[in-house]
């Protein structure tokens, strides 16, 4: 029996490749791995050519009406991850292709790096650690998280699990969501507001929605002039979902006391950036999720997805 052909476009760096999801993988299908990003979308549709299946690992490279076109046989576009700003959904259903990510896998790891970003700020810990290493002993008052609000804007099951972690070290909290419905808000003692109260009650702000027309640039100056000047905000969702220079502008000028980065407008972060200059700002490099255990099982579900799809019953399809 021949194996289905799957093409993995742009293990890099290499997440994919290094698994066990790979090894089974290997197993079941006829692979064409690529280790490096397609450079352009002619590039990744040489690299797709007729094979029936794309396991997609990062979204440094848009799939548009052109990439689908140029692919004929392609029936299946598997996203690693839950993003899917970088793939043209209309167009693939267009060209009837499936269209799945790997959506949870990764809660528990973003909730933990939300908090571990919320106290890092809050405690001022890069700074602190940094002057101990240099033999200083400083000292100075930083912020506790028991007690705080925590604002959630986002429902899905990061900002979820974000409030149940939150309110385990006695925080309250308050959370905005487009989709109330369902949500086990009672159960966890999560109060829905509206933006305009949520931006003003908080004392951290943190950001759970996905990027779409609705989300792109749902932060900026006005938003930020609504927070407290203690708050601090919280991104590990998508860089374009705040606008960078009204928060550049917000964090130099103290209107708002702090920010803990995952993302950002262009990722790498180039070098000699704003923010990088910035004392009450704590960045990480787009890794809030890239844990051991989430990673493989994000990997395993997402060569699970092509699978179920061929095989007529796709699963977390989201075109």
């Amino acid at each position: 029996m021949d194996l289905p052909r799957i093409v993995v476009p742009d293990d890099y760096p290499p997440v994919l490749g290094p698994s066990a999801a790979f090894r089974s993988l290997e197993e079941r299908a006829d692979i064409r791995y690529h280790d490096s990003l397609p450079s352009s979308p002619a590039v990744l549709t040489e690299r797709i050519g007729q094979a029936e299946s794309v396991i997609n690992i990062r979204s440094s490279i848009e799939f548009g009406p052109e990439v689908f076109a140029a692919c004929p046989n392609l029936r299946v576009l598997s996203l690693w991850g839950t993003g899917t700003d970088h793939v043209d959904l209309t167009a693939a259903a267009d060209h009837g292709i499936a269209v799945t990510n790997t959506p949870g896998v990764s809660a528990v790891a973003m909730a933990e790096h939300t908090l571990a970003l919320m106290l890092a700020v809050a405690r001022d810990l890069p700074r602190i650690d940094a002057r101990t290493r240099r033999g200083a002993w400083p000292r100075g008052f930083v912020t506790q998280l028991h007690g705080k609000i925590l604002g959630v804007v986002g429902l899905g099951a990061i900002g979820l699990q974000t409030a149940r972690i939150a309110k385990g070290i006695g925080m309250e909290v308050i959370a905005w969501t487009r989709t109330p419905e369902g949500k086990p808000v009672d159960g966890l003692g999560v109060k829905l507001v509206d933006l305009e109260t949520l931006y003003a009650h908080s004392d951290v702000v943190s950001l759970h929605v996905r990027l779409t027309p609705e989300t792109t640039g749902l932060i900026g100056r006005r938003e930020l002039g609504l927070m407290k000047d203690t708050a601090i905000l919280i991104n590990t969702a998508r860089g374009q979902v705040v606008k960078e220079a009204d928060l550049i502008e917000a964090l130099a000028t103290g209107r708002i006391a702090g920010a803990g980065l995952d993302v950002f407008d262009s990722e790498p972060l180039p070098e000699n950036h704003a923010l990088a200059a910035l004392p009450n700002v704590v960045m990480t490099p787009h890794s809030g999720g890239v844990t051991t255990e989430a990673l493989e099982a994000g990997l395993r579900m997402a060569v699970d997805n092509v699978f179920d799809a061929l095989a007529g019953n796709p699963r977390h399809r989201v075109a």
